[in-house]
């Protein structure tokens, strides 16, 4: 899903017009940006946290020179998801699933 189909389900669920969705859902964007660069953590009770971690320095190889790169430490939006959507996205499993049929061998 993309902007603006999100856009557009927003708009019909919410029974709202599509620029009125656009606007609100750029509102919750930028604030959410805002918070982060600010450095505080932002948490949406059932959907989940947004967070700023910190990213130590390391050296990597680039695989095109196959020299050592020093990458800078460095500092990181994260998101951790919340209970029910982790539910709501989990694979629902069956209590007994069936065995697959054996094949009888061909004797020759």
């Amino acid at each position: 899903m993309n902007k603006s189909e999100l856009v557009k389900a927003l708009a019909e669920k919410a029974e709202i017009t599509q620029k009125d969705a656009a606007k609100a859902l750029d509102a919750v964007v930028d604030t959410i940006q805002a918070a982060l660069a600010k450095g505080d953590k932002v948490q949406i009770i059932g959907f989940g946290s947004f967070e700023v971690r910190d990213r130590k320095a390391r050296t990597v190889i680039s695989p095109a020179t196959r020299e050592e790169i020093t990458v800078p430490a460095t500092k990181v939006p994260a998101f951790k998801p919340g209970k029910s959507l982790k539910e709501a996205v989990a694979v629902k499993k069956t209590t007994k699933a069936a065995k697959p049929a054996k094949k009888a061998a061909k004797k020759k």
